[in-house]
């Protein structure tokens, strides 16, 4: 039974979204997603510009953003308290915007010096808590639906809006090429946060999703003292009422929630080496590794990210057929053996282009299968908690990769080994660990 034909004692029961709606969110979230990404990519991409212009070399530059992701992974963390407190909503209106203000201040800040810099782009935690937040929308929205085929097929649906993460990385490649020459690394920071304001003032229409509007109405029923009322929408709607009642960062590590937690979230660690080095730096390790020009450099990574998507869409629709934690593990082994072959191969377009795409096929394309599988293995009341803290996993492994990276070209290696061990290993490590995660049938979520 659909959880709007339910009724407590009370006669209250959530508010149904219609289908137009569903899907007026699902195209806010993927716009959300996309000009996130296109921001955190672009920092990435135009970090070589940003140390010529101020001076600072390839050391430095490492530097910088290993603390960047210091800062976005404390951002990131505290926004899933906040978003299973005031709403999903709520959250994707902050997030975009947050993201927007960094964009914006980000072209100023290098003048300001190192430190100002980074604390900036920490705000870019904001926008990278984004898929977490469009992660615990979505699943709700799609497990509360009354319509069979999103129903069937929501994982598929939930890859096109996860797909903005090559989408975005293609924007920010292709109009970096197109408006640096013309308007300069700040110019294009500032054209950035055009289209992220646009669609947090588009946001303010969304509606929130039913499984929050009960976790709500049971916290505010609990805070008045009508403990009796809270306990039967509890009981009418399946939430387990003590759970719910320590709702908060420690529940993520009681029962079953700890085992997601845990493996999830180094699993997570792991993979986010391999974004850190490959995605985020990757015309760095591209330019460093193959000694291509920093325009071709851009070229590969456009053609590599409309790979990329594909792998979004594949990832998506295989997870709805033999389970998003196989597919996940699977692909980020592969991609850990493609990237090391892009690595050790011969420096020609053709095969640096083919198994780069290849490998980033492999790495971000079971993230459209793997944040809406963080979000079904949690509760309503900690959905969006559970998803930050494993989230937050991300920017450490990052800041692990940026660590040891910096180390290794400090003592006088090269890219090419710092890329392996810190980002095609650990690529291929994540995803044999995700299958110590808890397989979780879609129908089962509340």
């Amino acid at each position: 039974m659909s959880i709007y034909n339910k009724l407590d004692l009370t006669g209250w029961k959530p508010r149904q979204l219609s289908s137009q709606e569903v899907r007026f969110a699902t195209w806010i979230a993927f716009f959300a997603w996309v000009f996130a990404v296109y921001d955190f990519i672009l920092f990435g991409t135009l970090l070589p510009e940003i140390g010529r212009h101020f001076g600072w070399g390839e050391v430095e530059q490492a530097e910088i953003a290993t603390w960047v992701a210091v800062g976005t992974a404390v951002v990131a963390l505290a926004i899933g308290p906040i978003v299973d407190k005031l709403g999903r909503r709520k959250g994707i209106i902050f997030t975009v915007a947050g993201s927007a203000l960094c964009s914006a201040l980000t072209a100023i800040g290098g003048a300001w010096g190192k430190s100002p810099l980074i604390l900036i782009r920490s705000l870019g935690g904001l926008g990278y808590a984004e898929e977490t937040v469009n992660a615990t929308y979505l699943t709700e929205l799609y497990g509360a639906s009354q319509d069979p085929r999103l129903t069937k097929r929501r994982g598929f649906i939930y890859s096109l809006v996860q797909g903005g993460w090559p989408v975005g990385a293609l924007i920010a490649a292709g109009l970096t090429a197109l408006l640096l020459p013309v308007i300069g690394w700040q110019g294009c920071f500032i054209f950035a946060a055009i289209p992220a304001i646009v669609i947090a003032i588009m946001a303010r229409k969304l509606k929130e999703s039913p499984q929050f509007q009960i976790h709500q109405r049971i916290s505010e029923l609990r805070k008045s003292g009508a403990v009796n009322e809270a306990q039967n929408v509890a009981a009418t709607y399946g939430v387990d009422y003590d759970e719910h009642s320590k709702a908060g960062l420690k529940a993520a590590f009681r029962g079953p929630a700890r085992r997601a937690t845990l493996v999830i979230g180094a699993a997570l660690l792991l993979n986010w080496a391999a974004i850190q080095v490959f995605s985020v730096l990757g015309t760095s390790v591209i330019v460093s590794v193959h000694h291509i020009s920093f325009e071709n450099s851009l070229i590969i990574l456009v053609l590599s990210n409309l790979v990329g998507y594909c792998g979004y869409l594949s990832h998506g629709w295989m997870g709805d057929k033999i389970g998003r934690r196989n597919v996940i593990g699977l692909g980020w082994m592969l991609g850990g053996l493609s990237f090391a072959g892009m690595l050790f191969g011969p420096s020609n377009m053709a095969m640096v282009v083919g198994l780069y795409s290849l490998g980033l096929f492999f790495l971000i394309g079971p993230y459209s299968a793997a944040l809406f599988f963080i979000s079904e293995s949690f509760p309503t009341s900690i959905r969006a908690t559970g998803g930050a803290i494993i989230h937050a996993m991300g920017p450490i492994g990052a800041v692990v990769a940026g660590f040891g990276a910096t180390q290794v070209l400090s003592a006088g290696s090269d890219w090419q080994t710092a890329a392996l061990w810190f980002g095609a290993v650990p690529c291929f490590l994540s995803g044999a660990l995700m299958f110590a995660a808890r397989h979780v049938r879609p129908e089962t979520v509340q």
